[in-house]
């Protein structure tokens, strides 16, 4: 009786390989016929145009449009050419997870699973199959150990609000990029905003990116940041560069960084394709060797000398919420920041 149970697994696994093999030839060659994708994306320029190569050595024809700037200037880009109908973008990719929640509920997005995606935690996942979090990063105290040491580096988000920090502490913007939008939810939950009011007396020096603090840090400019994207720290450290990273005691805000078709798209199945090809185990391998980057991707490795994400205080925010406080945060930040 087993081996007629086996022989029917065979003979039926058999037929669904061959199906899905035809499915995804057939997939290619309607992405070739289109000819490229426009993908929108806030992930940084180095790391974005590699994963578009890498794409595009495996799939011959096809080229990747990468228009790179911070979370909140591709939704307002998508938004303004959704109002003037204009269809431009395939995918769209930032670090603000509120911002799927949005493009959902107008109808914005295509709802489409690709096959990697079943592997990966449900807290990188749409239930209702919209979207899907193509990396993660976390949120990070760096600092410049040529001008601060070790023992003075600051340990905890609370110890930056001390006043021997004043004019010392560069932080990026919510108003600009997702992942610092996930990290003041993250730190509103945990302290409300009299923290951030506390940290503005200590004259803060305000950049853009997520991405700017690792470089300000690193010159000596500000020698502390308030808050950093891990993976552009880590980088900027593993170059040498003299920067190190706190992981601070009360935890690390977690930013999913979510990725969708457009429900418009004006090459679907170039934009199925890459979709595809972004949760391979390939591609996330990639984000995490190549960029410091952690995806939720359960066979994926990191380097050494990065702590797993299980071995910290992870301080998540629900995509809801995120849409929810977006304006409030925005509006609050620049009335307590000046800018």
């Amino acid at each position: 009786m087993r081996k007629i149970f086996v022989s029917l697994s065979v003979a039926l696994f058999v037929p669904l390989v061959n199906l899905a093999s035809a499915q995804d030839a057939s997939l290619i060659e309607a992405a070739k016929r289109e000819g490229k994708v426009a993908w929108y994306t806030s992930l940084a320029l180095p790391s974005s145009t590699a994963l578009a190569k890498l794409f595009q050595d495996k799939y011959k024809g096809v080229e990747v449009e990468v228009h790179r700037t911070g979370s909140q200037r591709v939704l307002q880009r998508v938004m303004q050419e959704v109002q003037a109908g204009i269809k431009n973008a395939d995918i769209i990719h930032t670090s603000d997870a509120g911002h799927f929640v949005l493009l959902k509920d107008k109808g914005l997005l295509m709802k489409y699973v690709p096959r990697g995606t079943a592997v990966i935690p449900d807290g990188f996942k749409d239930k209702d199959g919209f979207y899907y979090g193509m990396r993660a990063t976390l949120t990070i105290i760096p600092y410049n150990p040529k001008i601060i040491s070790e023992s003075e580096a600051p340990r905890s988000w609370r110890e930056l609000v001390d006043p021997k920090w004043k004019g010392k502490l560069v932080t990026a913007h919510p108003g600009y990029s997702g992942i610092i939008m996930t990290h003041v939810a993250a730190l509103l939950n945990q302290f409300g905003w009299d923290y951030f009011k506390e940290l503005s007396r200590n004259r803060l020096h305000l950049v853009q990116s997520a991405n700017d603090p690792a470089g300000v840090v690193a010159s000596g400019e500000r020698p502390v940041g308030v808050n950093c994207a891990e993976y552009f720290c880590y980088k900027t450290m593993k170059q040498g560069n003299p920067l190190k990273i706190v992981y601070p005691k009360e935890g690390v805000p977690l930013v999913v960084s979510p990725t969708a078709i457009a429900k418009d798209a004006p090459h679907p199945s170039a934009a199925k394709l890459f979709t595809e090809f972004i949760f391979t185990k390939e591609a996330q391998q990639m984000l995490a060797d190549r960029e410091g980057l952690y995806t939720g991707h359960p066979e994926v490795t990191y380097p050494k000398d990065k702590p797993r994400l299980k071995e910290l205080k992870l301080l998540p925010v629900d995509p809801q919420e995120l849409e929810d406080k977006n304006a409030e945060i925005k509006k609050r930040f620049v009335e307590i920041f000046g800018a």
